[in-house]
């Protein structure tokens, strides 16, 4: 039976990632290098480090990932103001979790800076979720489990009572990996990609009820 909800944040909650490509093409660009906002692609869903650092190998760029990072987050907080919006949906399906009597979680790969940062501008204030858990809190991110455990044991859930809603094709393994059920919203990838999850559909404005009630 359905007990918690884990709502991962960018491409759930915000559409975040063409900001955080910006930010970082225009990082990379300050050190002298040009990458494509398809180099990030394989990355999404993963976090910053891995994000940033993956393509910093692709094209055998030596970097210091803590300061390429704080950069980045920077150029981020800057362009995301007055642009960053919630994904339709999103504000009624947490307040909609909450009604129900259901437990939530954030549960995102992202630095603290940079959920803090969403979350204000989108107006979805962090003091509505029971939990939450960032990319500094766990080694391993997705798709490795650790998140979604973490998230569901800040909880006191066992990870087979809760519902994971991502984006990401890491971010569904993961889920399946920690033993969630999981609804994937079609806003980062295609459909077909998104096929592992349990449920799917095109905005959190037509959430399927059977996976909210099971």
């Amino acid at each position: 039976m359905i007990k918690g909800v884990l709502f991962d944040m960018d491409g759930v909650l915000a559409d975040s990632e063409q900001f955080i490509c910006k930010a970082a093409i225009m990082m990379f660009s300050e050190l002298g290098f040009k990458v494509e906002p398809d180099d990030f692609k394989p990355f999404t869903g993963t976090g910053e480090n891995r994000y940033l650092g993956g393509v910093a190998e692709k094209y055998g760029i030596i970097i210091d990932i803590d300061k390429v990072k704080a950069r980045t987050y920077s150029i981020y907080k800057t362009i995301i103001k007055g642009n960053l919006h919630p994904l339709p949906g999103a504000s009624n399906l947490v307040h909609r979790c909450r009604e129900m009597g259901l437990k939530i979680a954030l549960a995102t790969s992202a630095d603290r800076i940079k959920m803090e940062a969403n979350l204000a501008e989108i107006g979805i204030p962090l003091y509505l979720f029971d939990a939450a858990v960032n990319g500094l809190d766990v080694e391993n991110k997705k798709p490795f489990p650790d998140i979604y455990i973490k998230a569901a044991e800040k909880l006191g859930l066992k990870a087979e009572e809760c519902l994971v809603v991502e984006d990401a094709v890491s971010g569904i393994k993961a889920a399946k990996n920690a033993g969630c059920r999981c609804l994937a919203v079609a806003t980062s990838f295609e459909k077909r990609m998104l096929n592992k999850a349990d449920w799917i559909c095109d905005t959190l404005e037509n959430v399927p009820e059977e996976a909210l009630k099971w």
